[in-house]
């Protein structure tokens, strides 16, 4: 999108053919130019919308693997809870057994 140039003494001639005086017509009129000259950098494009939006898609992408991650290692840890709860079963039993008393 290109930006239009701003015409100031056309402006100015307008307001005061609309029955300004000059002083406040050139206020206004250097208002809305400072406005429109505004640091234009500083706003974004469609090409930042459409980065930022790549970058969304890719972070939720990544979440969901992560997520997927955290499920296994939830199911490993169940495991791990399991199998040594076994052992110390075991463990115990061993000593009962050891110390005469099963």
């Amino acid at each position: 999108m290109r930006a239009g140039t701003f015409d100031t003494h056309v402006a100015v001639t307008a307001l005061r053919e609309a029955g300004l005086d000059e002083a406040p017509a050139v206020a206004i009129v250097n208002t809305v130019r400072d406005a429109a000259g505004a640091d234009r950098g500083e706003l974004a494009t469609r090409a930042d919308l459409a980065d930022v939006r790549t970058e969304v898609a890719d972070m939720r992408t990544e979440v969901t693997e992560v997520r997927a991650e955290v499920r296994a290692l939830r199911a490993e840890l169940a495991t791990i809870r399991w199998t040594i709860g076994l052992l110390a079963a075991f463990v115990f039993a061993i000593g009962l057994r050891v110390f005469g008393l099963l």
